[in-house]
């Protein structure tokens, strides 16, 4: 039987402000890649994250990104490997302890937005993804797009890697993401998403499949998701 993981970014909000509903989002997916409060969330919003789901069973993955709260982690930030490598370490440390607290622990590691973008090429910021991974726990698998530098990156440094595909984004013919300023960046329309996803976990492609809790509809989006790997068959599982 094909099986796949079902991902969310979650835990985006800040503050009084909330990106979307994260409890019924939750109640849908197999794994949370929680923000770790570099580009969004804070402590309240990790701890209440982290306990909802260890509650329910879901894999907690440390969604980490540049310094950008302000740009949501959509810009590139100029760091040296090392700088960098520290930032995510501080960001998977912050999530581990509110893990713990709910009585579970980080599961995975992902990048974010900019971040996720620049080391699908770039091998110094592929590199320092790769280093915080390995100086945290070298057990953690890295979810990222196959073929990409951090990847390639990741596999001689021994880690697992996961491959990720994207139910709500567009590709490029090169494979990689569209822009989000361009036309076809995202798909909106829960019926194609669905289709989408259930291409992708059917040919073994990729491991976790991953819904953006920003875009429109989210929570229509991962439940027509999920509905259609149920249906086709396809086991749901978490991050492993």
């Amino acid at each position: 039987m094909a099986q796949v993981a079902l991902t969310t970014d979650i835990g985006e909000g800040y503050g009084r402000w909330r990106l979307a509903d994260d409890d019924a989002l939750l109640e849908l997916v197999t794994g949370a890649n929680v923000a770790c409060g570099f580009h969004a969330g804070d402590s309240g919003i990790m701890r209440v994250t982290c306990a909802t789901a260890v509650r329910r069973g879901i894999t907690i993955g440390a969604q980490v990104s540049y310094r950008d709260l302000h740009g949501f982690g959509r810009r590139y930030v100029a760091y040296a490997r090392r700088e960098l490598t520290d930032d995510l370490l501080y960001q998977i440390g912050a999530l581990e302890a509110f893990a713990r607290v709910a009585g579970g622990r980080v599961g995975f590691v992902r990048a974010h937005g900019a971040l996720y973008n620049v080391a699908a090429g770039d091998t110094e910021h592929a590199a320092a993804i790769v280093d915080a991974i390995k100086e945290y726990d070298d057990s953690l698998p890295v979810l990222c797009m196959r073929g990409t530098e951090l990847w390639r990156v990741a596999e001689a440094a021994g880690l697992r890697v996961l491959a990720e595909g994207f139910v709500d984004r567009g590709y490029t013919p090169d494979g990689l993401l569209i822009p989000r300023s361009e036309p076809g960046a995202l798909v909106t329309d829960p019926q194609v998403a669905a289709e989408r996803a259930v291409a992708m976990a059917a040919d073994g492609s990729v491991d976790a499949l991953v819904v953006h809790s920003d875009t429109e509809g989210a929570q229509t989006i991962a439940a027509a998701a999920r509905e259609a790997l149920e249906r086709a068959g396809i086991d749901l599982v978490p991050v492993t």
